[in-house]
Parts: structure tokens; C-alpha cells; sequence
């Protein structure tokens, strides 16, 4: 898989090691075999955050960390996260950019600040791939910032400069929307991004790997139909949701 990334000046990441999880072993060679008669191994996005959070511990009750989620089903994910390691929790905002026809098929993603990061091997599938993403990049920056506007109301983003991040999500598929969020990251000057998710493609977990200092996947099964595959319960994450966990989150002091 190709990814180029635009707008932005050049950033020189380390490589680091994806943090494995032998807790797990078993439910990743469930998920390597292709059986479609197995149960996901995963109940929901909470439950699954609450395993998640067992393989974060380590940045457990540090000053300097904060949690983000990518909305909106990442944002019940990271809440448990947050909840584990008493860190606070905010969202940050990507927005895929669907293929025409095909929304649910990413040649990319945006994030707040104007980034752009396109999927080269998909949109030169493409009958005319610029007029497919400008489209694209109208009708989403328009939905990012209504949803800055919905979910923080009244709230000031967290300050990030100087922090480790942690990014979470429920799933990470082709990855567009999750290297979006941590290229945008990079350019707060943040002191370490970490990525973690229950499950992730084989292949893009070991392309953003080479984009922040720490990953954490619980299970990266070669064969990936998509995230939804590995929940027993993966019903659309409302806005209503991540605004009561978000609400929640800052009462509790996380």
C-alpha cells in the first residue's frame, strides 16, 4: 500500500516495534483462520477499550499523556483507555474521503489544520481521481467542522504540545484516517505518538508503525473483511454517544 501526503513539510519519524500481545495469541489465530463460523471476539467498543487498556498500563497516571479519539467509534474505545490510565480525553477530528460510489472504500483522509493524506493506489483506479477528492475534501471539511462545533461546545481543545499522545480508534482498515490524524499531530509538536486500536489490518498496522514511536494492536489478522467483522456489537457510535462520554470523561477529571 502507497501513501503520499500533502500540504506538509517533510517530518522524519522513528521506527519503533509494535507492541504484541501474547494475552491474545489466541484470538489472533482465530482471526487468521477464515472460518466465518467463528464469534468476534470482541463483545463491543467498551469492552473492547477495557482490553486495550490492559496493554497501555504502562503510561498509566503520567502527567504528560493524553488520550485522543477519532470519532465516532473511536471515542468509546478510548474512553475506557482513558479511564484505565487516568489521563484526560478528547477527540481529535479526521474525516475519511470515500470513493465516489463506494463510501465506505477511503482514498483518504483530512484532518483539522488542512491536512491531506491520499491512498495513490486507489485513486489510480480512478476516472478523473482530482475532481473525486476536491469533491470529496468539500463536503467533508464542511462535516469536520460541524463536528469540532458539536462535540467540544463550549470546551477549548486540550493543549498538546509537549505531550505523548495516544490516538485510538475501533479498528484501522486501510489506515487513511489514523496516518491523517498523527501527520496533523506531528505538526503540533507533540513529544510522542502512540496508536492503538483492538484490531488492524496486517499491512497498515506495519505502515503506520513506521510513523510513530509506539503502536499497539491487539490482534492483526492477515484476513481483514473489515473492522465490523471482529464485533459481536458494532452499531453506529451517535453524536449523542461521544458527547456524553466526552461530557462524562471531563467530570470525572480523566
Amino acid at each position: 500500500m502507497e501513501w503520499s501526503v500533502r500540504k506538509d513539510k517533510r517530518v522524519s519519524f522513528r521506527k519503533v516495534r509494535s507492541v504484541r500481545t501474547p494475552a491474545f495469541e489466541s484470538i489472533k489465530a482465530m482471526l487468521t483462520d477464515r472460518a466465518p463460523q467463528l464469534e468476534p471476539p470482541f463483545p463491543n467498543r467498551r469492552d473492547a477499550g477495557r482490553m486495550l487498556a490492559q496493554r497501555l498500563l504502562h503510561h498509566a497516571d503520567c502527567r504528560d499523556v493524553t488520550v485522543l479519539a477519532l470519532p465516532r467509534g473511536g471515542v468509546p474505545v478510548a474512553y475506557e483507555v482513558a479511564l484505565a490510565l487516568h489521563a484526560p480525553l478528547d477527540v481529535f477530528i479526521v474525516r475519511k474521503l470515500g470513493v465516489p460510489g463506494y463510501p465506505e472504500l477511503a482514498m483518504g483522509a483530512i484532518a483539522s489544520g488542512g491536512v491531506q493524506v491520499l491512498n495513490d493506489q486507489i485513486l489510480a483506479t480512478l476516472r478523473d481521481p482530482q475532481d473525486a477528492v476536491a469533491r470529496a475534501v468539500a463536503a467533508e471539511s464542511a462535516e469536520l467542522r460541524r463536528r469540532e462545533t458539536l462535540y467540544r461546545k463550549d470546551r477549548p481543545p486540550h493543549e498538546l504540545r509537549g505531550r505523548a499522545v495516544i490516538l485510538v480508534d475501533d479498528g484501522l482498515a486501510t489506515g487513511a484516517t489514523m496516518l491523517a490524524a498523527v501527520r496533523a499531530l506531528r505538526e503540533r509538536r507533540i513529544a510522542a505518538c502512540i496508536v492503538a486500536a483492538p484490531v488492524a489490518a496486517e499491512e497498515t498496522c506495519e505502515t503506520i508503525r513506521e510513523c510513530v514511536d509506539e503502536i499497539v494492536c491487539l490482534a492483526t489478522p492477515g484476513y481483514f473483511p473489515g473492522v465490523g467483522a471482529f464485533y459481536q456489537d458494532f452499531s453506529q457510535t451517535t453524536d449523542e454517544e461521544v458527547g456524553a462520554l466526552l461530557e462524562q470523561a471531563a467530570r470525572l477529571g480523566s
